[in-house]
Parts: structure tokens; sequence; C-alpha cells
């Protein structure tokens, strides 16, 4: 009988040790988190949060990721995801130091066209502020400083030259001349300042700008106006007739060939109302 009690109670200890083991390795396997994960098994985790909308935990584990794993296809991949995700995550000035980073380590990787896009879109939405992107008023947008605007034209633009046939060539294209409009218009409208205040020579300066590196824009039009005002203040009769000859012949309904005061002032009313463009 004792033998027995023995043999039973041996068999409940082993019984113990292996339920006690097996809990032990579930345990660990639910405790797997990102310093314990294999790569494959991060790079899906961040990607399943990514793909949830979740950036601030898809940023923390592709940045674990590449921490834990300097080299390799995964590496290469968590660095463009990590971007977009920081971009996502309304972080630009981080999303646009790790695409830098990404395309200084890798100039001539597969995915450098996307890389030089999304640099583009980290720019291109930097100058708009919270309330144009609910009423989407260009003219705000071309009231401020056109500095990041100008970082997207030239993203976009080396896109497009390095990789004419890359999947993102058309888009970047179309943002390029939304741009080019903004920064034309952005000029026209410091022009129209300095002919406010009597500043004729910047005016026509800021003008002459316009017409040159933006032919193709519709701002071209009021620039020649603006410029064709501006020689008339400086009494430069000659050059005057002579661009409101190429203003008549390019913009023949242009309001300026039947009001030789526009553009007008605004109003002290107008400049009281909100978001009117004129503040």
């Amino acid at each position: 009988m004792r033998v027995t009690k023995l043999s039973i109670l041996k068999v409940l200890i082993v019984l113990a040790i292996a339920v006690s083991l097996s809990a032990c390795s579930m345990f660990r396997h639910k405790r797997d988190t990102v310093d314990t994960m294999p790569v494959d098994k991060l790079y899906n985790n961040a990607h399943d949060s990514l793909e949830n909308s979740d950036y601030a935990a898809a940023t923390k584990a592709y940045q674990r990721l590449i921490a834990r794993f300097p080299s390799g296809d995964y590496n290469e991949q968590a660095q463009l995801d990590l971007a977009y995700s920081q971009y996502k995550d309304n972080q630009p000035d981080d999303a646009y130091s790790t695409i830098n980073r990404f395309l200084k380590t890798f100039p001539t990787h597969k995915h450098a066209d996307y890389a030089y896009y999304l640099r583009g879109l980290i720019n291109f939405d930097r100058t708009g502020g919270v309330i144009e992107r609910f009423v989407q008023r260009n003219e705000a947008q071309t009231r401020r400083d056109q500095g990041f605007n100008l970082q997207a034209f030239d993203d976009f633009s080396e896109l497009t030259r390095r990789y004419p046939d890359s999947a993102y060539a058309a888009d970047a294209r179309q943002r390029m001349i939304y741009l080019r409009n903004l920064l034309a218009q952005f000029e026209i409208n410091v022009a129209e300042f300095y002919l406010r205040n009597k500043a004729y020579v910047a005016s026509a300066n800021r003008a002459q700008y316009v017409i040159e590196h933006y032919q193709q824009a519709p701002q071209s039009g009021d620039a020649l106006a603006i410029l064709t005002r501006s020689y008339i203040a400086l009494n430069q009769k000659p050059l005057a007739d002579q661009t409101r000859q190429v203003l008549a012949l390019n913009y023949p309904n242009h309001p300026y060939l039947t009001d030789d005061k526009w553009p007008h002032h605004p109003s002290t009313l107008r400049k009281l109302i909100p978001f009117s463009g004129h503040h």
C-alpha cells in the first residue's frame, strides 16, 4: 500500500512539473514584445498597426525593428513604412528626417521613387493650417511662407525627372501644377502689396519674376497688368505700352484692359471679415 502511494505521488509530481513548464511556456509566448519578437513577426505586427491607423504603435514597432535588425530587407522596408507612419501621425519633422536618411543610405533603392514622392507629400502638407484643410482656402495658403511648397515642388520635380515612368509620377505632376499656381499667386499678392504702397520698382520686379518663372500659370495675366501699371507709375511709357499689348494679345478678357485701376484695394470692411484672405 505504501509503495502504491509513493508511485502515485511521483506521478503527481511529474504531472505538476509538466503543467508548470507548459504554463511558463505559454506565459512567455503571451509576453512576447517588440524586444523579443523575431523580425518577420515584428514587421507584421507593425504593419497591422499601420493598417489599423494605430500610428503610434506602428512607429514604435518599426523603430524597434530598425534598432534590433540594422540591415536586411525588413529593415529597409521598415524605414519607408516608419516615415509614412510618422507622416500620418502628423510628425512631419520626424518623417522628413526618416525619409531623407533612407534616400542617403539607399539612393538607388527599388522604391526610391516612392521615397521621393513621400518626401514631396510631407512638405506638401506642411504649409496649410487646420482651417485651410477644412475650408480649402487657397487664398490663405498663398499668404503664408512658401518654403515648404518650394521644397515639395522640388521633390516632385526630382521624382518626375529621375523616374518619369513611376506609378507616382502622374500624381506628382498634378501636384506640381497646383504648387506652381500657388507660388505664382503668392508672388502676385506681394506685387499687389508693393503696388498699393507705391513701391513700383518692387512691384515691377515681382511681376517680372512671375512672367519669367511661371509662364504657364493663370496668374501670368495679372503679372502683365501689374507690370504695366508699374511702368506707367515709373514714367516708362514705351515699356508700359509694349507690356499692355502683350497682355491684350494673350489675355484679351483680362479686367485691366477695361479698368485701368485694376487691381483695386480691398475695402476696410472686407479686411475685417475673418478668412477673407486680406489679413
